[in-house]
């Protein structure tokens, strides 16, 4: 496949600005630009399209260039609902240097990274409006859909004049590093269209620029910081395992949707995976592909063994060969209770109110409901002690169904 022919297979191009975009990516390498705010100080797995997307170009020949917004992310791009909240210059010089840091490895260091902070500070604010506003008519901005839809609700002159920034920052990369090619999420398409039409009007020249189908998860929703749903790239704040456990239960309804967007597979890798899938779903093979090659590429074989380890291990058996930072890591924000010695189970659901009353507690023991590290405790005289420990330290129980505590031995 050439460039353009895998980008339209995998359904990446949504909104196009060229007269030709086929012979831009299919003709001789160019250099290309995507852009993200450093609203935090990790990017997520919506980012992530963007992000391999790039990697993809890149290994088209083409040269990726991210630009972070240390000054656009003083101002904050317009929302559909309210005004984003500011952010200190201090915060978001620690987040470009996170930024910086993570996406330069998951490039190998071949990727070029510019801060727009670097370029505004110098401009003064009679420069901008004479060199900038000038070329942009005030109703062609009304008629962006992002500002159009917050004109009932409010809009600030600050948000109003993002897509301006927005617009400079193309045509400063187009000037001084050659820049000629914009890509982004469908969401901002109205600022990537503010670029290249400031650069006709000023420059008489042609650039180009495409948008990507906002990638949204099983409800329909964007998957991002704002809507309360990201998972994180950084492994420090969504771990290996929670990255895992987040693919590998994708929906049928969107896993070859996502192989194709968030792996490098061919269309023949892809079919083969898919045929097999559908022909034994109850295996999901679709959704440990999709884990495999999404942790691999992100944070290396490695983790992605890791990854799967702890969840084969976690419900079975094998939990004893697990680690007491695996297992906290892993259940990260299930209640935690000290484990006292010689404490039999009843006195230790009611103790640390996992059971409401010794009843209660009967109920669930006499049903099979209680369970220590995967193996259900019927005596409620059982002594939980030292012996009941993963790595010397630990142990998981579980109450019915999806209740999980995890109990912490201190000596």
């Amino acid at each position: 496949m050439t460039c353009y022919e895998d980008l339209m297979y995998r359904g990446l191009i949504k909104d196009v600005a060229s007269s030709d975009l086929q012979k831009v990516l299919d003709g001789e390498p160019i250099s290309f630009y995507w852009g993200t705010d450093p609203t935090a100080d990790s990017l997520h797995v919506g980012h992530y399209s963007s992000l391999i997307t790039a990697k993809r170009l890149a290994k088209y020949g083409h040269h990726p260039i991210l630009l972070v917004g240390g000054a656009t992310g003083l101002i904050g791009d317009p929302r559909p609902t309210a005004e984003r909240e500011i952010i200190s210059k201090e915060t978001i010089d620690k987040y470009f240097e996170g930024i910086k840091k993570q996406v330069s490895d998951i490039f190998d260091g071949n990727v070029e990274i510019v801060n727009n902070y670097d370029w505004f500070k110098n401009i003064s604010w009679i420069d901008f409006l004479r060199d900038t506003g000038k070329y942009i008519n005030i109703n062609y901005m009304l008629n962006k859909d992002i500002i159009n839809r917050r004109l009932e609700t409010g809009i600030t002159f600050a948000e109003f004049a993002y897509t301006l920034m927005q617009g400079y920052d193309y045509l400063y990369l187009y000037e001084n590093k050659n820049v000629t090619l914009e890509c982004a999420g469908s969401d901002q398409w109205g600022n990537i269209t503010t670029g290249v039409d400031l650069i006709s009007k000023k420059l008489g020249k042609e650039v180009n620029a495409f948008t990507m189908p906002l990638i949204l998860d099983a409800n329909g929703n964007k998957i991002g910081k704002s809507e309360g749903n990201a998972v994180w790239l950084d492994k420090n704040k969504t771990s290996s395992y929670k990255l895992y456990q987040y693919l590998i239960n994708t929906p049928d309804s969107k896993v070859e949707e996502y192989l194709k967007v968030f792996t490098f597979l061919g269309k023949k890798e892809i079919d083969a995976v898919m045929s097999k899938h559908n022909a034994k779903p109850e295996d999901r093979l679709a959704q440990d592909t999709l884990a495999h090659e999404f942790i691999c590429d992100l944070h290396g074989e490695a983790e992605f063994d890791k990854a799967e380890k702890i969840s084969k291990a976690l419900f079975t058996d094998e939990i004893y060969s697990l680690s007491k930072e695996d297992i906290l890591g892993a259940l990260e924000g299930v209640p935690t209770f000290t484990i006292k010695d010689s404490e039999t189970i009843l006195d230790l659901l009611i103790n640390n109110n996992i059971c409401s009353s010794r009843r209660e507690a009967r109920e669930f023991l006499t049903a099979g409901a209680i369970k220590v590290n995967n193996k259900a405790v019927n005596d409620e005289n059982e002594v939980i002690d030292s012996s009941k420990l993963i790595d010397n330290s630990i142990l998981i129980l579980k109450k019915g169904k999806k209740n999980y505590y995890i109990g912490i031995y201190n000596n």
